[in-house]
């Protein structure tokens, strides 16, 4: 390998450490303080760079965001339908997948309270926050769908409440455990559909 084309693969490498210092520094501030106290100066000290240089990497916010999510979801992901799927009983199937969900929010709460908070203020966080509720919908009709004949718009509903964040966060700050806390919205949930 000739000496420039080593020093140009070298560079990329460096610029890619640098760009994944600032996502993770991004990051880091938006569990701290959450994303509409996060700065740019702050993200730049916590990266160890100059202002200038997150903005070469990332001209604008939602490009930052962008990354920030993708990066957070990697490390992070959601629960995925194969953990529930097989099971026959809807009931059974809908406890599984909130057992699931509620675990990973009180794994990732720190990042949600902050997004859920500042959602309205934070433009760039609309569309990542808008592909998780996507996400969380598509849960829901896989869920009402098991239902069969019994699935219904008041069930719909109940399912989107129990699968937030912010029901989640409620029971939560009422002292109730994960496991509880999934029991319960079961209930809410077969209350719905009737014996």
């Amino acid at each position: 390998m000739t000496k420039r084309k080593y020093q140009k693969k070298q560079r990329a490498e460096q610029q890619e450490q640098t760009r994944m210092r600032i996502v993770e520094a991004t990051m880091a501030l938006h569990e701290e303080v959450g994303p509409a106290r996060t700065t740019i100066s702050a993200i730049a000290e916590r990266a160890g760079v100059q202002r200038l240089t997150v903005y070469r990497h990332f001209p604008d916010d939602a490009e930052l965001f962008r990354s920030c999510t993708t990066h957070w979801l990697e490390l992070n992901p959601p629960p995925q339908s194969e953990l529930w799927s097989n099971e026959a009983d809807p009931l059974a199937q809908t406890e599984i997948a909130l057992r699931h969900f509620y675990a990973y929010y009180r794994d990732t709460q720190n990042m949600w309270v902050g997004a859920v908070r500042d959602v309205n203020e934070v433009t760039a966080l609309q569309g990542p926050m808008q592909a998780f509720n996507d996400y969380l919908n598509d849960v829901r009709d896989r869920l009402r769908d098991a239902f069969g004949s019994q699935s219904t718009e008041a069930l719909s509903h109940t399912l989107t409440h129990c699968l937030r964040f912010q029901t989640w966060h409620s029971l939560s700050e009422d002292g109730l455990t994960d496991p509880a806390m999934a029991e319960l919205a079961t209930r809410w949930v077969g209350a719905v559909v009737g014996p």
